[in-house]
């Protein structure tokens, strides 16, 4: 098949790579005139004037990027199949659609409050209790978009820098760790589901992701995966589906948000995992058998930002995978990412404390099992 892909980033460039051993082309749709795939045939069309051109080459369509114009995937859906559909996307843009659907299907959320002016947002503050986390309802990925209240007294301040016509104001959850869930539903209703990963933000950016976790409770495991479940199968979703949750220090989950696509926080899965998230999201969207999604071994992704190492020093690691994008270096940018894969938790944390410390800037990696 000839898979077109919205969107011409590195996880378009990380799908390309799993899917030409299975006998796949792929033609990539740029809207923003600035591709770094780097593979594959890209269609740049700041101007939206080559759709046509795309339609033409491709069998079926998927995205890389959720933040496209929902009526440009529902037109396309009209001329190709588009996995997953414009519902999914749609709900994962907007922060108030995403919370009702989450409550609906009966996942726990943090207490939140929808609001549309600095007044309100002070008025929300006041009654959630600070700190709270102010968001855009639209359009914020990577801690864009956001901002932390620390007294009510910030919100005129912080309404002013997020500069949106509506917010979501959540209250602080006093979180053990930061976790995900990275589930692939086929065509026909298959779903399996990867070991549950812990990561660490850093400015609301991901630097580090783990898995499996040594101390991980198969309940909490088999409730995360009831929640992601819950969505795939309202949605009829097919691929790949991200949930980020929040891990209590009761053992509780609560959803923070969703992604329509391959995650940064699933790409342990390529050296970790018997079958790649990137694989396995291909597989479902061409309608062919799942992969196993076991572990192999205790992983950790460990993601590049703004400088890269000495790519020498990082491959001297034992049972170190580096992936690099292809970017020029710069401030906040996400240039590559390694994957270092380890015997025993302990060793694995040796090492990812050693490549840390071979990358300008990164942040002490701390782990909540340790």
């Amino acid at each position: 098949m000839n898979i077109g892909v919205l969107g011409a980033g590195q996880l378009g460039r990380m799908l390309a790579l799993a899917g030409y051993p299975l006998g796949n082309r792929f033609t990539f749709l740029d809207t923003t005139g600035n591709p770094s795939v780097g593979i594959g045939e890209v269609i740049v069309d700041p101007e939206n004037t080559q759709l046509e051109t795309f339609l033409d080459q491709v069998d079926l369509v998927t995205y890389e990027f959720e933040h496209l114009p929902v009526e440009l995937v529902r037109e396309i859906e009209t001329r190709k199949p588009v996995y997953p559909s414009s519902r999914a996307i749609a709900v994962c843009q907007n922060r108030v659609e995403e919370k009702t659907l989450f409550e609906r299907l009966g996942i726990p959320t943090p207490a939140y409050r929808v609001v549309d002016s600095a007044e309100q947002l002070e008025a929300a503050a006041l009654e959630l209790g600070c700190p709270v986390v102010a968001k855009s309802v639209t359009e914020g990925y990577d801690g864009k978009g956001q901002a932390v209240l620390k007294t009510p007294e910030q919100a005129e301040q912080a309404w002013a820098e997020i500069k949106h016509p509506k917010l979501i104001v959540e209250a602080f959850v006093d979180f053990v760790r930061e976790v995900s869930m990275i589930a692939v539903r086929g065509r026909d209703g298959d779903v399996v589901f990867y070991p549950m990963a812990e990561n660490v933000h850093v400015d609301g950016i991901l630097r580090y992701s783990l898995a499996p976790l040594p101390d991980l409770d198969e309940s909490v495991q088999q409730t995360a995966d009831s929640y992601i479940l819950a969505l795939l199968d309202e949605l009829d979703y097919v691929g790949v589906l991200a949930l980020e949750l929040f891990q209590t220090r009761d053992g509780d989950l609560l959803a923070n948000e969703m992604a329509p696509r391959v995650h940064n926080s699933g790409h342990w899965t390529q050296d970790g995992a018997v079958t790649s998230q990137f694989e396995n999201h291909l597989r479902a969207i061409q309608g062919l058998p799942l992969g196993q999604t076991a572990a192999l071994a205790p992983t950790c992704m460990v993601n590049v930002i703004g400088r890269e190492g000495d790519s020498a020093d990082i491959l001297a690691l034992p049972n170190a995978h580096l992936h690099r994008y292809d970017k020029s270096e710069r401030t906040g940018r996400k240039l590559a990412h390694i994957n270092l894969v380890a015997p025993t938790h302990g060793e694995l944390l040796e090492k990812v404390r050693a490549c840390a410390a071979l990358l300008p800037e990164a942040p002490a990696p701390r782990f909540s099992f340790e």
